[in-house]
């Protein structure tokens, strides 16, 4: 069953077209109906619940949905038993990132999440040489996107338009608060001075309303933070501090700049790595003359910097990853992927975990990457609180009134049993401490 067949879902049902699929899902029913011709027995829903509902015939689910319907969509096909393929990131709320590692853990089933370039043999390969002393010791990385797309940092618009025949919009809203629909922003609105799309909330720019999406960081961080993320085992920061160009809670900042610290964790040092988007870049004497990728990650060791262009890690119409001021990789082995939608499809068949399964990977993953948006979220008038954050409780000791930012209030009809402590929390810790070793 595939949750979503417009944008990335589009792909992902590609990924997966040559499994037997019987029931397709979107909101919209203009790619819903592209998607039937090209699965005329497939089942048609513009609301996941009644797929789930009649989904005895079902072994697994894809799920591309907006971020806010991930695990709403997830856990209850997961608590069915069915296998599950959630597009990045894995959900929209830190709490929602556990319960779907957790869930998925204790059912023992075959998960992955839409991000291709945690497989790729450039991702594997330098992720091998940091692990095997090549920078030497690192105490610092910067992570940097031309993210948003999308319009981001304007007050929502007022009035209320007809909704199209074609948009489920009831089911659009799904968990979050109800609000009047939208189609474009006001003539003369500062976001026609831009390139970006001008719908307001659908399709694909939902990503930068609180309500729907996590912003750059969310659509983002989990490609370009994979690398030092299973290098450096970047797990559970102690702080997170943001500066941001300022927000109303609804719409994420036009700009944001992230600063994440970690603990010495097992005789590697403390790590500080340093988020931004929204234009903003690292300081150009990090790079010794080089340019500045519109993305990238740089990362910075004792004896060299590796400097990672583009979103993937991956060579992408230009120069590729490589060490400031020259010098050779060393050669290192690694496991070649299969291919990313192989690796599941592998999985489901008995084969073996997806690298980036919820528990092992995926979950943690989100987990700490929505920790940014948790300091953004302090940062509403600029400059932010330092947030300290005790990951074994879920919350921070210093910054009260978080809660339903770190776990969401769902609307009627799609609640979610968050609280519940799972069984296998202490096997998803486990993993956690070991992972990468």
């Amino acid at each position: 069953g595939v949750i979503g067949v417009g944008g990335r879902g589009g792909a992902n049902l590609k990924g997966v077209s040559g499994e037997n699929i019987v029931a397709l899902c979107d909101v919209d029913r203009g790619p819903l109906d592209g998607a039937a011709r090209k699965f005329p027995a497939a089942r048609k829903y513009t609301d996941y619940r009644k797929l789930l509902d009649a989904a005895g015939d079902l072994d697994a689910v894809v799920c591309s949905a907006p971020d806010h319907h991930h695990a709403p969509a997830c856990i209850p096909a997961m608590r069915m038993g069915l296998h599950c393929y959630c597009e990045k990131p894995l959900t929209r709320d830190v709490m929602e990132a556990l319960r779907m590692a957790e869930i998925a853990a204790e059912k023992k089933l075959s998960t992955h999440m839409g991000t291709p370039s945690r497989g790729s043999e450039d991702t594997v390969r330098q992720v091998e040489i940091i692990r095997s002393g090549g920078l030497g010791d690192v105490t610092e990385a910067h992570f940097w996107t031309n993210r948003p797309i999308w319009a981001q940092g304007y007050d929502r618009p007022e009035g209320e338009d007809p909704i199209p025949e074609s948009l489920d919009y009831e089911c659009f809203i799904g968990s979050a608060p109800m609000r009047p629909f939208k189609d474009k922003w006001p003539a003369g609105h500062p976001v026609y001075q831009t390139k970006w799309r001008k719908e307001v909330y659908h399709p694909f720019v939902w990503r930068g309303w609180w309500d729907f999406g996590t912003g750059a960081l969310g659509d983002m961080a989990c490609h370009t933070v994979n690398l030092p993320y299973m290098a450096l085992n970047l797990r559970d920061p102690i702080a997170v501090q943001a500066e941001c160009s300022g927000h109303n809670g609804d719409y994420y900042p036009k700009w944001s700049i992230i600063n994440f610290e970690y603990p010495e964790l097992d005789g590697r040092p403390p790590v500080k790595f340093t988020w931004y988007d929204g234009g903003k870049r690292p300081n150009q004497e990090l790079f010794d003359g080089e340019e500045i990728a519109q993305s990238g990650a740089m990362i910075i060791g004792e004896k060299a910097k590796l400097y990672a262009p583009g979103d993937y890690a991956a060579p992408n119409g230009g120069s590729g990853p490589h060490l400031i001021g020259g010098g050779e990789f060393p050669e290192v082995d690694f496991v070649e992927s299969p291919g990313h939608f192989q690796e599941w499809v592998r999985a489901i068949k008995g084969g073996e975990p997806a690298v980036s399964n919820f528990p092992d990977y995926a979950g943690g993953l989100t987990e700490t990457n929505l920790l940014g948006n948790l300091a953004v979220w302090v940062a509403a008038t600029g400059q932010g609180e330092r947030v300290e954050w005790d990951a074994k409780n879920m919350k921070s000791p210093n910054i009260p009134g978080l809660e339903t930012i770190i776990k969401p209030i769902y609307r009627p009809g799609y609640t979610l049993d968050l609280d519940s402590a799972s069984a296998a929390a202490p096997i998803y810790r486990r993993r956690r401490k070991l992972f990468g070793r």
